[in-house]
């Protein structure tokens, strides 16, 4: 009998796409820059879905971001579809537009290449699933970032140059247009600079503007609610004046690109007249005088009382005596309490809290004056230690003591009955209540020992 063979063939798989992403960036939205994106996303379009072997995964491109931050939302949402399993490889045209910081760069490669995605740099040719792709890369990735560095401080020297010349462009302010690199006034805002200074110099503080400013409905420079620090840098802003001060700021370091105040650590450049002033001189000066006043008394500028801020020392537990208030209007209650009373964190001193006006008026007592006087008090008091008594303790500044009760504690009516030899005092009763209704109440006197 013949033998009958059958052959099966053996089964091709089909070879599986390659789902390719690319990124694009450009640091600046101008104009010419975002042409630039635009034909950078157009290309790597076509560029990927020309490859047969690739399949279109998108073109993630952020504008006006800068390699060096970390907050770009395109290039965030890439590297959560990969995490995500959606993307196997990312092309890009260079190490710099994929970004600057070395340490992060090669971190989010070596993320990548864990989740067996590999990136690749057109420009440098490198693929970072090759042995020698992250070698190169950090070597690449160096010179990028000191690249970052150099250009960096060419700008801020070109920045400053224009500002000694006086050539430098003054940034949008709350109050002002900016048209041909000038301050134009915006009525509606100018009007509500105007009302800040004028309720400053009434008397109100930063956060009390701010509330009234809400009151009234009136939008912030951000659209939002008024804010008391908004207030403060729009009273000591001199561009409302017409002045510009250039570099109050700086950027410290090129990575993160944050600001940081400048405190003389770079000089500062003042131009005067430069554009319509919202506020004259004279009224900009007195509220900056107005303001060093104040801030010498403390943080409460409404109150002459702050000038107590870090001054009330507690016996029990050695912390410092705070501001605190209830109520609005005429009903508001100042006083001032323990630091250490504080039940949020587990401290609960006993010392009790004590009525503003009630310390005005014992400080204006030792000081022999007739009424509360900040300046004297800042001049002749060190600090004032209270205990738990009601009792105060003014320490001057020449290291002299004077002892004052700021409450007396009312006469109570009691008769010794006796002493008890278990706490060694006298034994009391205190009477309560009036006729028919009178009764003893058992206490220690405050006579002390026998």
């Amino acid at each position: 009998m013949e033998r009958k063979i059958t052959i099966t063939p053996v089964a091709t798989a089909i070879p599986k796409k390659i789902r390719v992403a690319a990124y694009a960036r450009v640091s600046l939205g101008t104009e010419q820059m975002l042409h630039s994106l635009a034909a950078q996303v157009s290309y790597y379009s076509n560029y990927i879905q020309s490859n047969s072997e690739w399949q279109y995964a998108g073109v993630y491109a952020d504008a006006n971001e800068t390699g060096t931050k970390e907050n770009r939302p395109e290039f965030i949402r890439l590297i959560e579809d990969c995490r995500a399993g959606l993307i196997d490889k990312v092309i890009t045209k260079s190490i710099s537009r994929f970004g600057r910081n070395t340490v992060a760069l090669l971190e989010t490669v070596r993320e990548l290449k864990d989740l067996g995605i590999g990136v690749w740099f057109e420009e440098q040719n490198i693929d970072t699933l090759t042995n020698d792709g992250e070698l190169m890369l950090a070597i690449i990735a160096g010179f990028a970032q000191e690249e970052s560095r150099s250009v960096s401080e060419n700008i801020k020297w070109r920045k400053r140059n224009d500002m000694k010349s006086g050539k430098a462009k003054p940034s949008k302010v709350y109050g002002y247009t900016a048209h041909n690199d000038t301050l134009i006034i915006e009525p509606q805002q100018a009007e509500v600079v105007k009302m800040i200074f004028d309720y400053f110099l009434e008397g109100l503080g930063q956060t009390t503007i701010a509330n009234k400013l809400n009151e009234q409905g009136i939008k912030s420079p951000t659209g939002c609610k008024w804010l008391s620090s908004t207030v403060r840098r729009i009273l000591t802003n001199p561009k409302m004046c017409g002045n510009l001060i250039f570099q109050s700021s700086f950027i410290a370091d090129h990575i993160s690109k944050k600001q940081k105040r400048n405190k003389g650590e770079l000089p500062m450049y003042q131009l005067e007249n430069t554009h319509e002033p919202i506020i004259s001189v004279e009224v900009f000066n007195a509220v900056q005088a107005e303001l060093k006043r104040r801030n010498n008394f403390g943080s409460l500028y409404e109150s002459e009382g702050s000038v107590f801020r870090k001054k009330i020392e507690c016996a029990n537990c050695g912390r410092k005596f705070c501001h605190t208030s209830n109520g609005k209007g005429e009903s508001k209650h100042r006083a001032w309490i323990c630091g250490g009373r504080d039940k949020r964190i587990g401290i609960n001193c006993s010392a009790l809290s004590i009525p503003e006006p009630t310390l005005m008026k014992v400080t204006a007592e030792v000081l022999g004056l007739d009424e509360f006087d900040g300046t004297i008090f800042t001049e002749q008091i060190e600090k004032i230690i209270a205990h738990d008594n009601r009792e105060l303790t003014f320490v001057f500044n020449d290291g002299s003591a004077v002892k004052m009760h700021w409450q007396k504690r009312k006469p109570v009516p009691y008769s010794i009955i006796g002493s008890d030899k278990r706490v060694g005092r006298n034994i009391c009763y205190s009477i309560i209540g009036k006729g028919n209704g009178k009764r003893k109440k058992k206490e220690v006197c405050e006579g002390g020992k026998d």
